[in-house]
């Protein structure tokens, strides 16, 4: 173990700072700013602190710190992680902190995992209000207040979610008489015996969560989940509902430059821009630019391909993971290249976990129950198995999911460009000049990978995975496991290293950095 730590802190040294590692001298002591990179990364997506290396002229190497130093600044660390006066959450385990020495000089490495949502924020001090940061690719920043006030309300939102909220004074009035008709249309259509397509509509509404009462103070009334999904416009705009609501969808197929989009559908007064609307004006819209669009019998589908699911499981992620109390407004951008999903809002899951489905927690569960009961969407948490799905069976990129700070955003990257195209850049975002962590490098990655390993031969999925776990009996990167199997690290990395973490079958040597370069696996212990 020691010697891995010794690799790792060495394989880091020889690389830079990112956004998820961090150098500190130590010369002069355990550095204030220690505390403000703990905060951002614990706030942002992890990281790893290595305390004892300064930089010079772009090159970095060791303090020269000995045992006693580090062993007092191990003390110091861990009398101020329990000190609430010092920082508001512990979260690291005694395995978190190691100490080594690289031919004499004593550092010691941190890793600061991704803080659940219900702990964050993580602050300095116990004043959260300037004492608060995050972690951009520049570095430590200080949050806005209304960037802390947001991460209070994500840490209660177990407790009672913001579209499960009350909204005083709403009646059927503000309900959009033809958004409720086609969905108890599609309701029937699915569940034709229900005993609920007996009731009338207010009924309906309160059954199926759009309309609640609070037994504990005995306050009764729409809920926000249930105007967004059915109300009209002007009062889902409402300064009582969600005043920045927007959404938006733009079609960008034209070969004309100076077009800005060639369709766009968007809360220009014609129609009631609820999110039953928006769903299926775009859902069709997408659908019709597939290669084979799906039959329908009436107003439901009868055949639909993998691509179809992967796009509907998309828009419907992009719709109950919003933040809709956020400044920002839903944006689908279908190019000829791609689909972006983007929402205002962050995880409150890691990224890694999305892909995994390890677990689901959804912003908006009431209007995820809304799709759910329509046969859309998934809450087991298995939506980007169909995502990533869609992408192998019609051998497309592997999508990307990224978060971005400054605002909060969430974009899923749809790619429609065929994997064996090498010529193609997954990394065009031209749109977001910011988004630069997709890697524009994995290009190679055939979908449906029948590509034979260093012996010319077609290894079937299990034989792949037994494969695998032969090869990692010892710490091993991607790369090697790539090369071992004949595999792309981008297929290996898409579905097979995911599937492998969630059975149990494999584990990760940095588990809180997950997106680390240096990242390494081997057959679970």
């Amino acid at each position: 173990m020691t010697s891995d730590i010794k690799r790792h802190i060495k394989e880091l040294i020889s690389g830079s700072e990112n956004s998820e590692v961090e150098f500190k001298s130590a010369k002069g002591g355990l550095p204030e700013s220690f505390w403000e990179t703990f905060s951002a990364f614990a706030n942002t997506n992890g990281g790893i602190i290595v305390l004892g290396i300064k930089e010079k002229n772009g090159i970095f190497m060791p303090d020269g710190l000995n045992k006693q130093q580090i062993d007092t600044y191990k003390k110091r660390f861990w009398d101020c992680a329990h000190n609430k006066e010092k920082v508001s959450a512990t979260m690291l385990a005694e395995r978190d902190v190691y100490e080594t020495d690289i031919d004499g000089n004593f550092v010691l490495l941190f890793r600061i995992p991704r803080a659940s949502y219900d702990i964050r924020p993580v602050y300095l001090t116990r004043n959260p209000f300037g004492n608060t940061f995050k972690r951009n690719h520049e570095g430590d920043y200080h949050c806005t207040d209304s960037e802390i006030r947001q991460m209070f309300a994500d840490a209660h939102h177990a407790t009672l979610p913001f579209d499960n909220q009350i909204l005083p004074n709403y009646s059927m009035n503000d309900i959009d008489v033809a958004t409720l008709k086609g969905y108890r249309q599609r309701f029937m259509l699915r569940k034709d015996n229900h005993p609920w397509n007996e009731l009338d509509d207010f009924n309906f509404l309160c059954k199926i969560g759009a309309y609640r009462v609070d037994r504990e103070n005995g306050q009764e009334g729409f809920t926000r989940a249930g105007i967004l999904m059915f109300g009209k416009t002007e009062s889902i705009t409402d300064q009582v509902c969600c005043p920045w609501y927007f959404v938006d969808y733009q079609e960008k197929l034209s070969n004309n430059t100076n077009e800005r989009w060639s369709d766009r559908i968007y809360a220009d007064g014609s129609w009631n821009a609820n999110l039953y609307q928006f769903f299926f004006k775009v859902y069709n819209k997408l659908s019709q630019t597939l290669p084979a669009p799906f039959l329908l019998n009436g107003i439901e589908r009868t055949e639909e391909t993998s691509a179809h699911i992967a796009i509907r499981e998309a828009l419907v992620n992009c719709i109950v993971h919003c933040n809709y109390a956020e400044q920002g407004n839903i944006l689908i951008v279908r190019e000829k290249d791609k689909i972006t999903f983007r929402n205002p809002g962050r995880m409150l899951i890691s990224v890694d976990d999305f892909y995994v489905g390890s677990q689901s927690v959804c912003r908006n569960p009431i209007i995820q129950k809304f799709f759910i009961q329509l046969g859309y969407g998934e809450k087991a948490g298995s939506g980007a198995d169909y995502i990533v799905k869609g992408a192998i069976d019609n051998k497309w990129h592997i999508p990307a999911l990224v978060e971005h700070v400054q605002p909060d955003t969430v974009s899923l990257y749809l790619y429609l460009n065929d994997a064996n195209d090498t010529s193609y850049d997954a990394n065009n975002t031209s749109y977001d000049a910011n988004d630069t962590s997709y890697d524009a490098n994995d290009t190679s990655y055939d979908a449906n990978d029948t590509s034979s390993n260093e012996h010319g031969q077609r290894l079937t999925k299990e034989t792949l995975i037994n494969r695998v776990l032969e090869i990692c009996e010892d710490w091993i990167t991607i790369d090697e496991i790539s090369e071992k199997t004949g595999k792309s690290r981008q297929y290996l990395r898409g579905r097979i290293i995911p599937e492998m973490l969630k059975l149990g079958l494999l584990e990760k040597q940095y588990p809180d950095a997950s997106t680390s370069p240096n990242q390494k696996y081997r057959k679970k212990q």
